[in-house]
């Protein structure tokens, strides 16, 4: 290992039952915006995300297009993929899919190992089940005999003989975990919530399904009639990414000692923070050191984002009209951190043009314009190093505080401007237009280095730009 620190960074698998929506994207966005400033920051990241292929909702939608589901899955993975372009996500980013025959193996080991600690039994059981959600419900968490997240999907009751993971167990473990780590889940409210959860008391789960009616799955070691239920063997991608069980070193780099950090929505909240915590226990395995809970995008009239209802907006949308960036900006300026947020393209226009048309795009050209007209000597210019500049606020994941203390430098900026209105001081003192205009460029070179995790493209544009002494051959950002 090199002298660098290590960190871990992932984002949750998602489905590949539909196209990418922009909920993933903001969660992706902002797990690439701090794998960006990680960077930045002298660590070495491993970065992860992917597709989670198993499941009997998988298995099902597939036998309703009348698809293999094998190339049912292939298909919409390709959609995940095309992710990092579209929304520029980091190069080295790793995708792992969860029919990958590695991880296949990796969770045939974990299995494997939370048995051998007698943490896996078998009987026969009746529950209700949420497809959509994948998790069994108990009567107080539907609505009408819906599920709340999913209410398109019928609750199926599911009666069979199935192994099952004593999470009755570690109540009092998990209870000790969190609080031994005050911060383990951010924010403070969605800690208190999974710990009153917890506190109520556990219940043992589900982890595998009968073949015979779900065949889709990763095979349980040792049993050729069941498969593994799709969150236990989902949950393993965050280890079988790094080669784990085999590769060792770079297992012990990262989640040993990487601060392995977690970003999801709320509705992974239970999963993450506390079945995935139990799981790695049983396997004597060390657990995350941070889970970080979005809320969900919400449509008109603050209704959750659904395609029954028609009110999804797709990550494509905003990029083909307003540019990757726009994008960017807009999930970590315009959206809360924790809370449902709405989402429309009236507030994505808006906030493209207050921001970026009339606001980086415009300092941009008149600063440039003018440096180049009145000839300003910008050589002895010197763009600072990130990691003196960079905002405390992205180790609190609030990525609104630094998108709006970088603005209110480009505000400064104008005001700069137009105080000084070196257009008019250079008929009478040229010195004195070209010095301001050169205070003015030494702070747009400190504003493209802060934009380097949120707006990369715009960063390296604007330094180049800068570093050449040219005016935008046409606008960063055209007006729509």
């Amino acid at each position: 290992m090199n002298e660098q620190k290590p960190f871990y960074i992932t984002t949750t698998l998602p489905y590949v039952n539909a196209e990418p929506h922009v909920g993933f994207a903001m969660e992706i966005i902002r797990a690439d915006i701090l794998a960006r400033y990680k960077k930045l920051m002298g660590y070495e990241v491993f970065f992860n995300t992917g597709t989670d292929e198993h499941g009997q909702k998988l298995w099902a939608d597939a036998g309703k297009v009348g698809e293999d589901v094998q190339s049912y899955v292939d298909r919409h993975a390709v959609m995940f993929r095309g992710l990092k372009e579209m929304l520029g996500i980091s190069d080295d980013i790793h995708f792992i899919r969860t029919t990958d025959t590695h991880h296949e193996s990796a969770a045939q080991e974990f299995w494997k190992r939370v048995e051998q600690n007698g943490y896996i039994y078998k009987k026969q059981y009746q529950i209700k089940y949420c497809v959509g959600c994948e998790l069994e419900k108990t009567d107080s968490e539907l609505v009408d005999g819906k599920c709340p997240i999913h209410p398109t999907y019928t609750i199926e009751l599911i009666d069979e003989e199935n192994y099952f993971f004593k999470f009755s167990e570690f109540q009092k473990p998990l209870l000790d975990f969190y609080a031994k780590n005050p911060h383990f889940v951010v924010p403070d409210f969605r800690f208190h919530e999974i710990k009153t959860f917890i506190e109520s008391g556990l219940e043992d789960f589900s982890i595998s399904r009968l073949k015979s009616k779900m065949p889709w799955g990763v095979a349980v070691p040792g049993d050729d009639n069941q498969v593994m239920y799709v969150w236990f063997d989902a949950l393993v991608n965050y280890i079988s990414t790094l080669g784990w069980p085999e590769n060792n070193d770079q297992f012990e780099t990262f989640w040993k000692n990487g601060n392995p950090t977690q970003y999801c929505g709320k509705d992974n909240l239970r999963q993450q923070s506390a079945m995935w915590q139990a799981m790695l226990m049983a396997a004597d395995l060390p657990n995350s050191h941070q889970i970080v809970i979005n809320g969900f995008f919400t449509g008109d009239g603050g209704i959750k984002m659904s395609k029954s209802i028609g009110n999804v907006v797709t990550p494509n949308q905003v990029v083909d009209e307003y540019g990757t960036d726009m994008l960017r900006l807009f999930v970590s300026k315009e959206v809360s951190m924790f809370e449902d947020s709405p989402f429309t393209l009236d507030r994505v226009a808006t906030t493209y043009n207050a921001n970026l048309v009339n606001g980086i795009g415009n300092l941009v050209s008149r600063s440039l314009t003018m440096a180049q007209s009145y000839d300003v000597d910008i050589s002895d210019l010197v763009f600072p190093q990130f990691a003196d500049i960079a905002h405390p606020a992205y180790e609190r994941f609030d990525y609104a505080e630094v998108t709006n203390s970088i603005w209110a430098e480009i505000a400064d900026l104008d005001k700069y401007i137009t105080d000084t209105e070196p257009f008019k001081t250079f008929k009478v003192d040229p010195e004195k237009a070209r010095a301001d205009v050169h205070h003015v460029i030494t702070g747009l070179a400190r504003v493209s280095v802060l934009l380097q995790p949120i707006m990369p493209t715009t960063a390296d544009k604007i330094k180049e730009l800068i570093i050449k002494r040219e005016k935008p051959s046409e606008p960063l950002f055209g007006r729509k």
